[in-house]
């Protein structure tokens, strides 16, 4: 009789927080039953959120929520690479800044000064940055929040030993595949679904909302073209700008439409 082979070693993961709203922990948590089950088949070793804390430990797959804005998130991050064999970025802030990736766009130090008695003892960096401009990352998942069936989907393919899918098409194709109106085509409403990645399920759009473009931009996406769309539905070239720079402004695609909108339009 064959012995039973030994059981395979069981994933340990980390989910870490840095700048952020926390929403996208929440994401894992509104897993409910799935979590559960998927706690059967990995060790959760640190997620606050949870219940189990150890932040330092040695783990196969780092999920990072937030982006870097203080000079400890800096060295944080770096001990968290070294010791994990994946970090995958969850969440728009882990991946292109985020809400408070807006500061980069204005004075912070006057509104240190504006807000504070006492700015000097305020330990911030001058500009907020997701987390791939300091650490390798070998996955991102986009979203604000990310969803949690692409957190599932992730660890699945991990542990099955395959590379997760990127999704990478355009929402335009969600609302399409949902028989959703079209708000841009419809209603005249300035839309970032034609640039945007899908993920979150068209959802915006299928109750009647243009899309703020919370899962940033898709592949090849032609921005130039959709900015003169935003401009012809009444939009001014600082409204078009605003638009990219906004939940995932530090995206390169987005960053860069949103800084060249004023020649894209006019």
């Amino acid at each position: 009789m064959n012995p039973r082979p030994p059981a395979a070693p069981r994933l340990r993961v980390a989910v870490h927080k840095f700048t952020s709203c926390d929403g996208c922990q929440l994401a894992f948590l509104n897993l409910g039953e799935q979590l559960l089950e998927l706690a059967e088949r990995v060790d959760l070793v640190h997620f606050a959120e949870a219940g189990p804390v150890d932040p330092d430990a040695a783990v196969d797959i780092a999920f990072v929520e937030g982006s870097i804005s203080t000079p400890e998130e800096v060295e944080r991050i770096g001990r968290i690479r070294r010791a994990s064999r994946y970090l995958i970025t969850l969440g728009a802030c882990a991946t292109a800044g985020g809400i408070q990736a807006l500061r980069n766009f204005a004075d912070g130090d006057a509104w240190l000064r504006s807000l504070y008695a006492r700015p000097e003892t305020i330990r911030s960096l001058a500009t907020v940055t997701p987390i791939a401009r300091h650490v390798k990352v070998d996955w991102e998942l986009w979203g604000c929040p990310v969803s949690g069936r692409q957190v599932l989907a992730a660890i699945t393919s991990l542990l099955a030993g395959v590379t997760p899918r990127a999704e990478e098409d355009k929402l335009c194709l969600a609302c399409k595949r949902g028989q959703a109106v079209c708000v841009m085509v419809a209603r005249g409403e300035p839309c970032m679904g034609p640039v945007t990645r899908t993920g979150c399920g068209a959802l915006c759009p299928r109750f009647g909302r243009a899309c703020y473009g919370c899962y940033g931009p898709a592949e090849n996406v032609n921005t130039r073209s959709h900015s003169r769309c935003l401009a012809g539905l009444g939009l001014a070239p600082e409204a078009v700008r605003a638009r990219y720079h906004f939940i995932t402004s530090q995206a390169p695609a987005f960053l860069a439409a949103g800084n060249s909108a004023q020649d894209d339009v006019t």
